[in-house]
């Protein structure tokens, strides 16, 4: 998403408008996506952005060109910094809102949140959403789909441009991949993404998406040799097409690929400490 520009303001759809949330990163691209969903006077905000002082301004500018006068109450995707850091000025702006989650073990736990679960079903005016629990990413990430338009509401899981990094701290890729295929059986015809533009083929994202975590398997394992090697060199190998910039941030893809693979008897630590700092080798 290196030099990605996109507007503090976007409507995407009749049911979709987009508020900024002015966090431009190296890996956030624009900054994060957040939605006000729904037709009605008070629409759902979904994710608060990390934070940002101008945020709420941007928030409310987005109101006024959804032509809504308010919050309904918010959903959050998960619980990482750029999607939860706005949390406590959107109330402070907008009201007390209700704010609601998946709650899991081993994700970061919010004050005053309410517990939402896979399946859930919250309703505005004019939108239908239903939480769909897709870990990997994060163990306590959702996506929403949103009914009226076959659309869903990805977070991390897909992004606009690029793919998604899988962190070693809550990350799983086993996880993360059947969590594309959940999604792809939806089926989305757009997907909403948390960073970078919508996404108008949703099946065609995410055939790409499971395609290219096989083709990065593939080029692991032929990286692999019979002594161990560290973590940055196998990065060095595989991602001769990503700038070194990034490869701090591949280093963690590599290794959520290198405990799939243990997990499956085809690769093999050589000192059995933290995996990211660990020497792996082919089994």
């Amino acid at each position: 998403m290196i030099g990605l520009t996109q507007p503090e303001v976007s409507v995407w759809s009749e049911r979709v408008t987009v508020a900024l949330g002015m966090n431009p990163g190296l890996f956030s691209g624009p900054g994060t996506n957040t939605y006000l969903v729904g037709t009605g006077p008070r629409r759902i905000l979904i994710d608060t952005g990390q934070g940002r002082p101008e945020y709420p301004l941007v928030l409310a500018r987005a109101l006024e060109r959804a032509g809504a006068s308010g919050l309904q109450e918010i959903l959050l995707t998960h619980a990482h910094v750029d999607h939860v850091g706005g949390l406590a000025d959107v109330q402070a702006h907008f009201g007390p809102l209700r704010a609601s989650k998946l709650v899991v073990h081993g994700a970061p736990t919010l004050p005053e949140i309410t517990a939402i679960s896979d399946g859930a079903v919250i309703e505005t005016e004019g939108a239908t959403l239903r939480a769909i629990f897709t870990p990997g990413h994060a163990p306590d990430h959702l996506c929403y789909a949103l009914e009226e338009e076959s659309a869903v509401f990805s977070g991390d899981n897909v992004l606009g441009v690029g793919t998604t990094v899988i962190p070693i701290e809550g990350g799983d890729l086993g996880l993360y991949l059947a969590s594309l295929r959940r999604l792809l059986a939806e089926p989305p015809g757009r997907i909403y993404p948390a960073h970078g533009p919508c996404v108008a083929d949703g099946h065609a994202k995410l055939r790409e998406y499971l395609a290219h975590r096989q083709q990065r398997e593939d080029q692991i394992l032929a990286a692999l040799g019979s002594s161990p090697e560290a973590v940055p060199e196998i990065v060095r190998r595989v991602y001769t097409d990503v700038p070194a910039v990034l490869h701090a941030a591949a280093a963690h893809s590599v290794t959520a690929h290198l405990v799939k693979l243990e997990r499956e008897g085809r690769a093999r630590r050589a000192g059995g400490v933290a995996p990211l700092a660990d020497r792996w080798a082919a089994a």
